[in-house]
This record gives structure tokens, C-alpha cells and sequence, in this order.
């Protein structure tokens, strides 16, 4: 409780020794990790538990790099879609990144090519970054290949694994030819694949600890593009009309009116609880309001049960609220329908709906074999 005070909630709280931020949680106030330390034991035993200051509104960034302790190549750069406190394991991600200045990106390349042989890496390595403003925070750094390996070495045309064997067997990175300053002329998108429709009562909403059980790739010649590709692999079907459900916590309340005012321009309704839609008509925001679950029916889950909703955009913070909204989560999935907890999610949603939408052919997203985007 002194260090948390001390360091300032909301905290970054775990246990050693675990993978796949087993156990891993965001806590908020003393309550919250007062019942987090007496259910902490189960799982860490004798071990410490850590806490951590949480960067609040940061971009998250995956680096794999190669190298042989002399050069160092910098395999790929990986932007994640939603902001850092989501398990990179469950976080969409956009390689090149998508919204990183070229300043930050040199000053992530150097900052890599500096651990790498400080470390006296041969072989592979990623790096975890957090960006927020301008400040660049190292969040982990692995000696080894990681699980976007094969995402990368699909992304890029490069057989990032392989070199990277060759390497630690006495090979050097000047054997291969390679180049990490060459501009690419298309974007891969990863989206983590979740079995949350094969477990009863299990909650989707995203956090710390890893939940997706695997990944799919989409690739297009932009961002929107490949996004909207990558939703479909991974099974959600993107809305072109209808009516978006939309009700947000208290500091994602200023940035949900611009995607309000996308999804109008759209065509799309949106339909709102009272907190949300209160900001966003003394903004000039047409909105339909509908009750939660705990005012009475009809409320907002009757409306996704009935298929009026086609597309739900709810965000929470704190137990209590994560708690009220389980309902909200669990309906849209056993209707499956397009869900996404953070605003950064639904924003990239907004933007691969709008790249549909401004091609009349069809779907507006084309087919092409790996191979062709790497001739060009």
C-alpha cells in the first residue's frame, strides 16, 4: 500500500515469475489492490509481487531486430493499435507504424541498435517501447525470437528466423545484403484471434493478461486497408450501415466525438447511454439514448439481442464499471457482433469501414499474393 501510494494509482501490478502476464492487472485504488494481494497468493506462491507506475495514454512499439555483435538489423517495427496496458500478445499491431513520426522512428531504431550490442546479442532480439509525447520508455528487452517473428518475416519478404540461425552459428549480417532503411510500399496489420465463444461467462474485454490463442495478417497498400483485411480474417465482419452503440468512460468522453462524427458521416445512428450522450449533444452530436442495464428495459443489451445495433464501441475503467458492463460484452459476442473496448480499436475500425465505403465495387479491398507485394 506505501509503494502504491507513493508511486501514484492507477498501478501495474503482477506476479514474478509468469508468462503471459498471468495474473497481471491494472489497479486503480487501495480496495482494488487490497483484493488483488489477498487473491495474489494462489498464483505466486512465496514469489515477490511487482508493482509498476502505469503509463497512462502511451503508444506501445515491438521491435525484432538481428544481430551478430558488430551490426544490427532492425527486422521490423511494430505500432500497436491499441495503447499500451493491453498484452502485446492481444494487441493489434501495424508494421510500418502508422501514426509514428520519422523522429521517433530513428530514435527507436537507435535505441535498439544500442541494446543490442551493449547486450552482446548474436542471434535475435525484440524490444518493447512505450511512447508517450515525446518521452521513449523501454518496457522490456528479450534476447531471443519473439512471437511476431513470423508475422515480420511474412510482412517483410525477409526470413528474419532463418538469418538470424545462420548468425549464431558464426555467420555475419554483411553476408546477407540487408537493408532496414528501405521504404515499404504496403502495411501489415496483425489481429490476435481470441476463443472467447468457446468458454461460458468468460469476459472479453482486453488488459495486461494475455488472452488471445492466436493471429491473423492483413496486407494492403495502406493502413485502413489492411485493418479492415485483418478484422475479417479474424472474423469480425465490419458494418457499412446501421447503428452503432456507443457509451464511453469519463476521459474517453472528448476523444469519442470525432469518431461520432465519422460514423454520422457514414450514415451510421449512434445510440449512446446517458453519460455519453450528454457530452455529445452540447457538442451538436445527434444521438438516440437507451438505458443500461441497470435502468430498467428496453436497455442496451434487449437492443443487441434484437439486432439493432451492428457495431458497439464501450469502454471502462475500474472494477465496478468493468464489472457493469460484462453484459454489454458477453451479448455482442454470442451475437457477433463487432466489439471494441478501447477507442484507439475502434478508430482503426472507423478507418477500415471508411476505406470500404469509398470504393462502389464491392467490398473495395483487393487480393494479392505475398509474393507481389514484394516484387514491386
Amino acid at each position: 500500500l506505501t509503494i502504491a501510494e507513493k508511486i501514484g494509482y492507477p498501478v501495474v501490478i503482477r506476479p514474478s515469475y509468469v508468462l503471459g502476464g498471468r495474473a497481471m492487472e491494472i489497479v486503480h485504488d487501495k480496495d482494488e489492490l487490497e483484493r488483488y494481494v489477498k487473491n495474489a497468493e494462489e498464483v505466486t506462491g512465496e514469489s515477490p509481487i511487482l508493482i509498476d507506475w502505469y503509463l497512462r495514454d502511451a503508444i506501445e512499439v515491438d521491435i525484432d531486430a538481428v544481430c551478430d555483435n558488430q551490426d544490427v538489423y532492425i527486422a521490423g517495427i511494430m505500432e500497436h493499435i491499441e495503447q499500451a496496458g493491453i498484452h502485446s500478445g492481444d494487441s493489434a499491431c501495424s508494421l510500418p507504424p502508422h501514426s509514428l513520426s520519422i523522429e521517433i522512428i530513428e530514435q527507436l531504431k537507435d535505441q535498439t541498435r544500442k541494446l543490442a550490442l551493449g547486450l552482446n546479442v548474436i542471434g535475435l532480439m525484440n524490444v518493447q517501447f512505450a511512447i508517450q509525447g515525446k518521452n521513449i520508455f523501454v518496457l522490456e528487452v528479450n534476447p531471443r525470437a519473439s512471437r511476431t517473428i513470423p508475422f515480420v518475416a511474412k510482412a517483410t519478404g525477409v526470413p528474419v528466423a532463418k538469418i538470424a540461425a545462420k548468425i549464431m552459428t558464426g555467420m555475419k549480417l554483411k553476408d546477407f545484403k540487408l537493408s532496414d532503411n528501405k521504404p515499404t510500399k504496403h502495411v501489415a496489420v496483425k489481429e490476435a484471434v481470441f476463443p472467447f465463444s468457446r468458454f461460458p461467462g468468460v469476459d472479453i474485454i482486453l488488459g495486461p493478461e494475455m488472452k488471445s490463442t492466436g493471429e491473423v495478417m492483413g496486407i494492403d497498400k495502406d493502413f485502413s486497408s489492411a485493418f479492415a483485411k485483418s478484422q475479417l480474417g479474424a472474423g469480425a465482419v465490419l458494418p457499412r450501415s446501421g447503428a452503432v452503440f456507443l457509451s464511453v468512460r469519463d476521459s474517453d468522453k472528448e476523444n469519442s466525438l470525432s469518431l461520432a462524427n465519422r460514423l454520422i458521416a457514414l450514415g451510421f445512428k449512434i445510440m449512446v447511454t446517458r453519460g455519453t450522450g450528454s457530452y455529445l449533444e452540447a457538442n451538436n452530436v445527434k444521438v438516440e439514448t437507451i438505458n443500461k442495464v441497470q435502468e430498467g428495459r428496453p436497455h442496451c443489451v434487449d437492443a443487441i439481442k434484437s439486432g439493432v445495433i451492428q457495431l458497439i464501441i464501450n469502454t471502462s475503467e475500474g472494477n465496478q464499471a468493468v464489472s457493469d458492463s460484462f453484459s454489454i460484452r458477453r451479448s455482442a459476442l454470442m451475437s457477433n457482433i463487432p466489439h471494441y473496448t478501447t477507442l484507439a480499436g475502434a478508430a482503426a475500425a472507423i478507418s477500415a469501414i471508411e476505406s470500404i465505403a469509398q470504393n462502389i465495387n464491392g467490398l473495395g479491398l483487393e487480393v494479392e499474393t505475398l509474393q507481389n507485394y514484394f516484387k514491386s
